[in-house]
């Protein structure tokens, strides 16, 4: 029988559940046509439970006092009792299947077995659904998706070709999955190359001016401390009850085109978009204007390498404030902007990631507080996932849509996630029940700021680089 200690920041994770706050990562998968169910079983089998030790792994605690948990092997580990089978409600919709995840979000996994489970959900759109429910204690939520994309081929019938033992996580539709960037992160690209080679910050370059980096790291430090999560519509005491919903999708190009025609980055536009669809949430709920705080995952792993066997938890926080105290389009694009180069050239991800090493050398109830204590900062989770540039299948079956949301800890009560895919864009959000009352709306706002942002920008397609700058920062 194997078994080894859990990782300290790992511990973090599996300490962390609340009754409205589970630390579950959600993911989900929608295809076009049925997914055969014993050939996805044994997909999954090969490509995630059997490269990755975890998956058949239960945490064991010894009972002793500061005695660290364990990973041990699940003698009686089954793999049909963790992916489920399901057929939606009629009609079949993006509603139903919305109303099938929401009714599981909100509940804990079983401690007495591996820490995840997946269901194969058939009747959606004439086709099927794949839901996924992975604990954080597993993994990062960076990590996870690379494991789960590792499910992917660039063609229906690669699956079947596959020798037995020749297919590892280190196969080549693996890298098609998450493009030649290799493990992309969430919101890496968003803060750009010198957030995802993390490593190669620390150089002499970056360590000549130690004033100016002391005099960094204590405004970073200053920021983290003081800033708080603002009264209004998107805050309070969350409940237990949550609810998953995502629009329709969004052509990349549209996307692209903002950036080119603003001087700006699809991220900046995508993170912009956000910050105008909550500022009119808050609105329409009668609150008052003011940048939403929104914590984002940063990958801190050497993009060209494999995950290890035993994964875990390497990433960092950033806290990025969103504009959404100002009131055009434009001034949020720009003020955006701004601050994602701010963060980008800042040392935070570095200092949150040694502050996220060592609250897991504490004990539980120092690490319950300082985690709530940091979450505090911010109204939820922001992830923006590059998925597959191109057309993919899982089991021989076409993926149409994916979406991955990060859990909550503290009060937060929003979870947003982007991700792009085939050519689209796929917006989703994760909703506390109690605290947002009109999540529908939020989709519907993120759209409008889209198309509001595509639609100003078609005259000054004709304009040079310099009068495009001239055009954002005068907009602010």
């Amino acid at each position: 029988m194997s078994h080894r200690t859990i990782d300290p920041v790992d511990t973090i994770w599996l300490n962390m559940d609340r009754d409205n706050n589970l630390m579950v990562i959600e993911s989900l998968m929608t295809f076009d046509g049925p997914v055969d169910w014993e050939r996805f079983l044994a997909v999954f089998e090969r490509r995630v439970v059997d490269p990755f030790p975890v998956f058949r792994q239960r945490p064991v605690w010894s009972g002793m006092p500061f005695a660290t948990p364990r990973w041990h092997d699940d003698e009686d580990f089954d793999l049909g009792r963790h992916v489920r089978y399901a057929t939606l409600k009629n009609p079949g919709d993006d509603v139903a299947l919305q109303d099938y995840i929401s009714s599981f979000v909100s509940r804990p996994l079983r401690r007495d077995r591996p820490l995840w489970q997946v269901h194969l959900i058939d009747g959606y759109e004439g086709g099927s659904a794949v839901y996924t429910r992975l604990h954080h204690a597993l993994a990062d939520g960076i990590a996870l998706t690379q494991v789960l994309l590792s499910l992917v081929d660039d063609s229906p019938g690669a699956d079947l070709a596959e020798p037995p033992e020749h297919a590892d996580r280190e196969r080549g539709a693996f890298a098609l999955a998450v493009d030649a960037a290799g493990a992309v992160s969430a919101l890496g690209h968003t803060l750009g190359h010198a957030l995802l080679e993390l490593p190669h910050l620390l150089t002499p370059a970056y360590a000549v001016d130690a004033f100016s980096a002391t005099r960094q790291a204590t405004g970073v430090a200053a920021k983290l401390m003081l800033a708080k999560s603002p009264h209004g519509p998107l805050s309070g005491v969350p409940g237990v009850r949550k609810r998953v919903l995502w629009g329709e999708p969004t052509p990349l190009a549209d996307i692209v085109a903002v950036g080119k025609a603003t001087g700006t980055t699809v991220n900046d536009v995508l993170v912009a978009a956000l910050a105008g669809a909550l500022a009119g949430y808050v609105a329409e709920q009668g609150g008052d204007p003011t940048d939403v705080p929104t914590m984002v995952p940063v990958n801190v792993r050497p993009p060209d390498q494999p995950l290890p066997r035993v994964l875990g938890n390497q990433f960092a926080l950033v806290l990025l404030s969103l504009p959404s105290e100002l009131t055009t389009p434009f001034a949020r694009l720009a003020e955006t902007h701004r601050r994602m180069e701010a963060i980008k050239h800042s040392p935070e991800a570095w200092l949150t990631f040694g502050m996220i090493q060592g609250i897991g050398r504490t004990g539980p109830e120092i690490e319950r507080f300082l985690v709530n204590f940091f979450a505090g900062k911010a109204t939820g989770v922001t992830t923006n996932v590059p998925g597959p540039r191109s057309t993919v299948y899982v089991a021989g079956s076409r993926v149409r849509a994916l979406l991955g949301w990060a859990p909550g800890s503290g009060n937060q009560t929003l979870e947003t996630s982007l991700f792009t895919y085939d050519g689209n864009l796929h917006v989703g959000f994760k909703v506390d029940v109690d605290r947002i009352a009109e999540p529908e709306r939020l989709v519907r706002l993120f759209e409008a700021e889209l198309a509001e942002l595509a639609r100003l920008v078609v005259p000054q397609k004709r304009v040079g680089r310099a009068s495009k700058a001239r055009a954002v920062a005068g907009s602010a």
